[in-house]
Formats: structure tokens, C-alpha cells, sequence
């Protein structure tokens, strides 16, 4: 579970990245946040996964806090950015191993993982070359792969869709549906409204860094598509 209690992030007094947000993502739910580019979202992320501090208000990650326990926090969780950096002068599966040394994941399971989402992704073949050979949605592939590896309680994803064809989109799909169906909490942003429609449990959107609405998509749209209802509370004053 995803507690963000009172959030509030400023880079200065004039400009205010997220201001006094409060939402829950439960255990077993895909929330979609969504919002036009500068609102708040990648800023609510990075909070959410102790890489930016922020000046009010609690995040806690299965009641323990972000900014007291960092360190047990992170151990339950992954994050995923759009632009993944890794360490390009190592080959793929040195990357993953070296993530699943930081997580104590134990041999036989790392292999299984490994194994399952390599094949999924259709890269296994490709592991033993350097990551500075990879295209931008291969490096994305072992990106989603070592953010898997340790089996998080809590996922957050910014814009996980983003360099990914067709397939590698879909098999990430089917990865989430079969993470909450086992208890995780998934918090993720994207510009790809028919994908957060059709996936999410619930919907958050964000404007200038307020939230100003959250519900299903049935609740919120009430009859028009999420396109649309987006479009009208985003538009300026």
C-alpha cells in the first residue's frame, strides 16, 4: 500500500511542484496518473521513491515512512523512470545480477526470474551483450526485468510504455494484472490514456500540481471517454 499524506514539494516559493496531495493506492490495484506535462506527476513519483525530498506531508509504503526508513521502504519496492539509466558497460545479465546482489535475491530464484522475463520479453538470447549495444526499448526491457527481480510489494512506473513496440507493451500489461492479482500496489503515469482506461482500478489526475480528481473511470468519465474528460479539466482558465 501507497499512502501519500499531505504532499508537498516546492523548487521554490513561487514555484510549487506538488501541492498538498493526498492519495491511498491499495494493495491488489493499478492506479493510472495522469496529467499534462509539468503537473506533478514525475515529481509525486520520485517522492513516492525516496530519489526527491519534499518540504510537507508523509509518504508511507506499507506503513513505514519514506523519509524515517528509506532503506526498508525501498526494499519493497521498484521504480521504473521513462529514461532508464544503467550501467551500459556491463552486459545484460551481469546488470541483473548485480540488482539482485543489492536485493539478496537468492540464486535459483534470480535464474527463475531472469528465465520467465527474458523469455517473456524475447531478449534472453541478448544478455550476454553489452547494454551499450541495446536499442532504447531493450535497455527498457531490462530496466522492467531488474525492477521485477526482488518481487516488489509496490511498483511505480513513469511513462513504462514509452519506447516499446507493440508486443514488449502488452507482455508489461499482463506482467501488472499478475502482480495485483497477487497483492501488489502499482502506481503508474502515462500520456496513453487508452491504456490507463482500459488497465487501471482507479484514475488520479493532476493539474498544476493539485489533485483534482480520483475514481474509477466508470465514476469520473460518466459516460464520456477519459480523452475527453481529461482534455476539459486540463484546459486553461
Amino acid at each position: 500500500m501507497i499512502e501519500i499524506i499531505n504532499l508537498t514539494k516546492k523548487y521554490s516559493e513561487t514555484k510549487i511542484a506538488v501541492d498538498n496531495l493526498n492519495l491511498t493506492i491499495n494493495d491488489g490495484e493499478i492506479v493510472g496518473f495522469i496529467g499534462h506535462n509539468g503537473a506533478g506527476k514525475s515529481t509525486t513519483i520520485k517522492a513516492i521513491a525516496g530519489i526527491l525530498e519534499f518540504n510537507e506531508g508523509e509518504i508511507l509504503i506499507n506503513s513505514k515512512s519514506i523519509k524515517k526508513e528509506p532503506l526498508i521502504c525501498k526494499k519493497e519496492m521498484a521504480y521504473i523512470p521513462d529514461n532508464p539509466d544503467l550501467y551500459e558497460h556491463l552486459s545484460g545479465i551481469k546488470y541483473l545480477n548485480f540488482i539482485a546482489d543489492i536485493y539478496e535475491v537468492s540464486k535459483d530464484s534470480r535464474n527463475d526470474l531472469i528465465h520467465k522475463y527474458a523469455n517473456l520479453f524475447d531478449i534472453e538470447k541478448d544478455l550476454a551483450s553489452s547494454i551499450s549495444s541495446y536499442s532504447h526499448g531493450m535497455k527498457q526491457k531490462i530496466a522492467i526485468i531488474s525492477a521485477l527481480i526482488h518481487t516488489p510489494k509496490v511498483l511505480l512506473l513513469d511513462e513504462p510504455f514509452v519506447g516499446l513496440d507493440p508486443k514488449a507493451s502488452h507482455t508489461v500489461k499482463e506482467i501488472m494484472r499478475e502482480m495485483v492479482s497477487n497483492g501488489t500496489s502499482i502506481f503508474f503515469s502515462s500520456h496513453v490514456l487508452e491504456v490507463v482506461e482500459k488497465l487501471c482500478d482507479r484514475v488520479a489526475i493532476i493539474k498544476d500540481g493539485k489533485l483534482i480528481r480520483v475514481g474509477s473511470v466508470e465514476e469520473i468519465t460518466k459516460d464520456q471517454s477519459l480523452e475527453n474528460l481529461f482534455l476539459e479539466l486540463t484546459a486553461n482558465e
